[in-house]
């Protein structure tokens, strides 16, 4: 039974897994460790694979005062031995009285922590602020649920839809601010990916870089779709971050191969062409579309034929967020399921 506090301490652990890497193997975790007077002992977060699990840097920090309290944690404990051991099993031997957790654990792997919990005695508790804790981990959660990574399409266009004038000059469409915020959320997903045209007509860097240029943060693997050849100088090419290409055109075995790299979120930038294969095929669950304050008349649109023969079989977004960035506007929606998870 939920008690009194419990739901603060909750909102404690919470917090902590915002501090962990958002664009990580592993989900944001946080826990926190309180004894029978209430009094808080230890609490840790998760900060990437291959560190620590949020439980096992609480309990470290609580010692011998784990005995006997009440841990609080975002997600059901694992229970396997992955990188590091099950957490289930160390928080049974910490001898901890209770658990109480958030999010149900997704990974068929590493699931049944709660299970394990209670066939060593401990009281188990599951589902406190449960929402909050899913969307802390959006993209794991819905890679572990779909078996493939999430798929973000950013783009940028005139009001009348065009993503570059009819010479082909696309720079730069949106003002600074509205950059500033794509480098922002391009720095969220573990791969951001674009077809050859576009290396070929624009030579990105697909780096995520702050307002004077220069690489901030963890860097996204840089995926490259298509079988055209990237001229050696590519700026794709180079030492600043990881590139991967992919000749298969397919979208659904390109996000396979991804996935096989523990990629939860990919942030695809590719053109008209790749936007609308990636449509066709049912693999796009969120839109982000920046929307200058222009009209150009001519010129590519900002996504290629993708099967809509009328205007009652048009794809109708879902948007929850929108607003101003500098003059530019920027709208965020999800999309319909539809049924279709590539192949």
């Amino acid at each position: 039974m939920i008690e009194a506090g419990d739901v603060t301490r909750m909102r404690r652990a919470l917090n902590l897994a915002r501090l962990g890497p958002v664009a990580d193997p592993n989900p944001r975790v946080g826990a926190v460790v309180v004894d029978d007077t209430g009094g808080v002992v230890g609490e840790g977060y998760h900060r990437g694979a291959g560190s620590p699990h949020a439980e096992a840097v609480a309990l470290v920090a609580a010692g011998a005062a784990a005995a006997g309290a009440t841990v609080f944690v975002t997600l059901e404990p694992c229970n396997h031995t992955g990188r590091t051991g099950p957490c289930s099993r160390a928080l049974a031997a910490a001898g901890v009285s209770r658990v109480v957790y958030s999010q149900s654990d997704p990974n068929a792997t590493a699931s049944g922590g709660a299970e394990s919990l209670r066939d060593a005695g401990v009281q188990v508790e599951g589902g406190l602020l449960a929402a909050e804790a899913a969307e802390l981990n959006q993209a794991w959660t819905f890679a572990m649920v779909r078996g493939r990574p999430r798929v973000v399409w950013k783009f940028a266009a005139s009001l009348d839809g065009r993503s570059a004038a009819a010479d082909g000059t696309s720079r730069w469409i949106t003002g600074p601010a509205a950059r500033a915020d794509v480098h922002a959320l391009r720095g969220e997903s573990g791969a951001v990916l674009v077809g050859t045209g576009t290396v070929l007509a624009d030579d990105p860097a697909l780096t995520v870089r702050g307002p004077d240029g220069a690489r901030t943060g963890r860097q996204p693997l840089r995926v490259v779709m298509g079988r055209r050849v990237i001229p050696p100088a590519a700026r794709v090419l180079d030492d600043s971050a990881p590139t991967l290409q992919l000749q298969d055109p397919d979208p659904g075995r390109a996000l396979a191969a991804l996935a096989a790299r523990e990629i939860r979120q990919v942030w695809l930038e590719g053109g008209p062409t790749l936007a609308a294969a990636f449509l066709r095929a049912g693999l796009v669950d969120e839109v982000v579309a920046y929307l200058a304050p222009m009209l150009l008349g001519d010129g590519p649109s900002a996504v290629a034929g993708f099967g809509i023969p009328t205007m009652d079989a048009a794809l109708r977004l879902n948007p929850y967020d929108v607003i101003t960035i500098g003059p530019d506007i920027r709208v965020r929606a999800t999309l319909p399921s539809t049924g279709q998870e590539g192949h």
